[in-house]
């Protein structure tokens, strides 16, 4: 039972860390507030949530009715690739380091939603979106300053629409996640619709750790329903270290036919969250952190082992890896390189590609790694 023991210490370590919090440019000194917004980068994120408002915050209760928002976040340029930092309070904030929310807008109605975010597709000339969706243990001001970092890090094209689902945001709630993550279903659905209908051509879908079994229900009950103004219009798919079991996966992309293309799973096999997880589970292996990729030899999809950049849990490499990030270049290169034929893929990413039937396994390395054999 020695792992239990390490679980339980792991996840006690993580219930007493910092948690992120929204702090507003208006409510800090007007000095600091000007400094903020001069050397701030702002990035729009519209929001469609399932939490539940409460004295006009969204916590982790669960609603049955979707709430639509928008918050403008400035992203401090005095930090490293893949961090998020954000200040305790209004008083210690620096604006050359830490997050914070230029301005948010909870809107009336989804009318209203659809209407400011067709606009914004409109300024910026593209009718692409990427919907992100967050994993397990999120405060809802984490999850928003995480999709502000991750656009504008990956140099992501398009306009960022985050989905919100109810976590409680504590590392001892796994179960209360996982349960709303299913309750979190409809309305990432709903989300997708107001996105089709605000006018988006393309939907890439970026989902991460507990996200991406939401995402892939989400599609699946999307699927079924034979709901097509949502299905014809994803561009690709991308799931970061899915905490899913793989058995429900090949379910799932059964039940959905043709899966959207480009199909990327970003895992890790010494991810030690997904690796907990699957002790919890009774499984060898999530999706996330698979050693044996026959499983998956049949499905249309790409797997990127992306071990050779772990740092911490190794649970969001994709995100918080300087490196990864720098080598990929943006999700829109991603797209380009993964749709070329796999003999073609060789050299366009420093790392070695093996083939397994239709699944193909990408290794990222390091390029000094690949030159030395490490």
């Amino acid at each position: 039972m020695k792992w239990l023991v390490k679980i339980l210490l792991v996840l006690s370590l993580a219930a007493c860390a910092p948690r992120g919090s929204f702090v507003n440019v208006a409510d800090l000194a007007p000095d600091v507030a000007a400094r903020a917004v001069e050397t701030g980068v702002p990035e729009q994120i519209f929001v469609g949530t399932s939490r539940k408002e409460d004295a006009g915050a969204f916590g982790y209760g669960r609603s049955d009715m979707a709430s639509f928002l928008r918050y403008d976040i400035l992203v401090p340029q005095d930090r490293k690739l893949g961090e998020v930092t954000w200040p305790r309070n209004a008083k210690r904030a620096d604006p050359s380091k830490d997050f914070l929310t230029l301005a948010d807008q909870e809107y009336a109605n989804a009318a209203a939603f659809r209407s400011d975010l067709r606009a914004a597709m409109t300024r910026r000339g593209q009718r692409e979106v990427v919907v992100y969706v967050h994993g397990f243990n999120n405060t809802m001001a984490e999850s928003v300053y995480r999709v502000a970092q991750m656009h504008h890090d990956l140099k992501v094209p398009g306009v960022a629409v985050h989905y919100a689902w109810p976590s409680r945001g504590s590392a001892l709630a796994y179960v209360y996640d996982r349960d709303s993550a299913l309750f979190g279903r409809d309305g990432l659905e709903q989300l997708l619709s107001e996105v089709a209908a605000a006018g988006a051509t393309r939907i890439f879908i970026v989902a991460h750790s507990m996200g991406g079994a939401l995402t892939m229900e989400t599609l699946r009950q999307a699927s079924i329903r034979g709901d097509r103004r949502v299905i014809d219009r994803l561009g690709g798919v991308i799931l970061i270290s899915p905490d899913l079991d793989v058995d429900l996966f090949r379910s799932q992309a059964r039940a959905m036919g043709k899966l959207p293309q480009p199909f990327l799973i970003f895992g890790n096999t010494k991810d030690t969250v997904l690796n907990l997880s699957s002790k919890l589970s009774g499984q060898p292996d999530r999706l996330g952190n698979l050693k044996d990729l026959t499983p998956l030899a049949d499905l249309e999809v790409t797997y990127l082992d992306t071990a050779a950049y772990s740092q911490g849990s190794g649970h969001f490499n994709l995100g918080t890896s300087p490196a990864l990030i720098q080598l990929l270049g943006g999700i829109s290169n991603i797209d380009a390189a993964f749709r070329a034929e796999a003999a073609a893929r060789v050299g366009l990413l420093p790392g070695v590609v093996l083939t397994v039937r239709n699944a193909t396994a990408i290794v990222l390395a390091p390029v000094e790694a690949v030159a030395t054999g490490n």
